[in-house]
């Protein structure tokens, strides 16, 4: 594969980043440079973020068919590049081609249909209060905003972010991981292609020292960040100080309860997908399984059963279900939770050791025999790993499950509606019920916890992407 030498885009250029430290970007299936990059400086933000100002009026002044054309004609672009930027997924982050596509489909339609909530949002609104005094309402776009992505879904969480944003208004300053940062520059790249004025969008490549500086800039309004905890609280520091607002979505230890009716074997393979898919790296995997004692025994056979079908591979090869690990980084942190488990009592029912390869890969793991003093229980470990708990009672298991520092998502599979009611009751931001997955472009969520804070999705998004300003006007004026 060819190397590529990224730059950031500024103000409707290419140009290269000032930074002297030279990073690379790596194939996780075959350790090879696929790109290379100068880590953007204080100064390579200031003049990305100066951009955005510059371009924000204009923008802004343009009527919402004319931004929302703009954005669909971007969209209608990454539609028709989705395996080129499936493969480029794979190639900086390991992702298999077909899970990728599958994702990016997705996510198109979803920038869709979040820039298509800004026809029914309330931007203006005239309110009478009981004196006949007329309150007339409007919301603004921000202006100059910076979109923090990561590297386990680099077009996914770009697109995820932007719909909303766009559409209101502002303008934006997108700083992708630095491990996953080729697909990000392509999608850059499309939008200039499909019209969107010079200015709106732009890039800026580097590490966390470069995300500092975006997230610490006096001039962004708004920070939307999706990341590790530690980094979420640096950027809400960042924010509070400088007293602007930010979206946090941040890491999830996501738990599955799993009531004595159901079908073990079906669940047992539902809950697989949702824990090995993408090789384990979303923050929303099952990464804590809570099972009824009546059906523990035929779950976890089916589970081991379902894991060894996850076949590791390079995710451009076609039989491939289980791509790599972004890095050894992170590959050594799903090691250590596995080896601290199986010191501490655990059982390896499958996996549970890297294969002999190049690679930064690491087989569909099943555990059992866990408990809360394990890291594989308490601590996020977004890898490949299913540790399974046995419980005398679906109500312990919903209070296992809500005993977390995290509250982003957890999943219930019950057919009883008095256990369909409780688990309602979960900390998280999204339960699903029977179903990993799923939620309408027109559903508000809030992560919970250590898991972040803002509200996303539906007008809650475009809640965030403006400010309310009032003209109160006197009765009979």
């Amino acid at each position: 594969m060819t190397r590529h030498i990224l730059q950031n885009f500024v103000g409707g250029r290419w140009e290269e980043p000032l930074g002297a430290d030279v990073l690379d970007v790596v194939d996780p299936a075959t350790e090879a440079v696929v790109a290379q990059f100068r880590a953007g400086t204080v100064d390579d933000v200031d003049r990305a973020v100066t951009a955005a100002v510059a371009a924000h009026p204009e923008w802004a002044g343009w009527t919402l068919a004319q931004r929302l054309d703009r954005i669909h004609a971007w969209a209608d672009a990454i539609a028709a590049h989705a395996a080129e930027l499936a493969e480029l997924e794979c190639r900086e982050m390991g992702k298999p081609v077909g899970i990728g596509r599958s994702f990016i489909d997705a996510a198109v339609a979803g920038l869709r249909a979040a820039a298509d909530q800004a026809l029914t949002y309330p931007f203006s609104e005239s309110l009478t209060g009981p004196g006949g005094e007329r309150n007339d309402v409007v919301r603004r776009p921000l202006g100059a905003t910076a979109v923090i992505t990561p590297w386990n879904f680099p077009v996914v969480m770009v697109l995820g972010a932007l719909g909303p944003l766009l559409a209101a208004g502002n303008t934006v300053v997108v700083k992708p991981s630095e491990r996953a940062p080729i697909s990000a520059v392509r999608l850059v790249e499309l939008a200039a292609s499909s019209g969107l004025p010079a200015g709106v969008l732009n890039l800026v490549l580097g590490d966390g020292r470069t995300g500092a500086a975006l997230a610490e800039h006096r001039d962004v309004e708004l920070v939307h960040f999706t990341g590790s905890v530690a980094a979420g609280r640096a950027v809400g520091r960042a924010a509070g100080h400088r007293l602007r607002r930010c979206v946090l979505e941040l890491g999830g230890k996501d738990p599955v309860v799993i009531d004595a009716g159901v079908d073990p074997v079906a669940t047992a393979q539902a809950v697989a997908f949702g824990a090995f898919v993408n090789t384990g790296q979303i923050c929303t995997s099952m990464e804590r399984i809570y099972v009824h004692e009546r059906i523990a025994d035929e779950f976890v056979d089916a589970l081991v059963a379902a894991a060894q079908t996850f076949t590791v591979g390079d995710g451009l090869e076609p039989s491939t279900v289980l791509g790599p690990l972004v890095d050894e980084r992170q590959r050594e942190i799903v090691r250590r939770h596995v080896e601290d488990a199986v010191e501490k009592g655990a059982t390896v029912r499958t996996g549970g050791a890297a294969p002999e390869r190049p690679g930064y890969f690491y087989p569909a793991t099943v555990l059992t025999g866990v408990d809360d003093t394990m890291l594989v229980m308490t601590e996020e470990t977004f890898g490949p790993i299913a540790p399974v708990v046995v419980v005398p009672s679906f109500e312990e298991g919903l209070t296992r499950a809500a005993a977390s520092r995290y509250g982003l998502a957890a999943t219930v599979y019950t057919d009883d509606p008095e256990h369909i009611a409780a688990a309602a009751q979960l900390p998280a931001a999204i339960v699903w019920v029977n179903q990993w997955q799923g939620r309408g472009p027109a559903v508000p969520y809030e992560p919970a916890r250590d898991s972040g804070m803002g509200a996303n999705g539906a007008h809650a998004a475009f809640d965030a992407a403006t400010r309310p300003a009032v003209v109160h006007v006197a009765a009979g004026r």
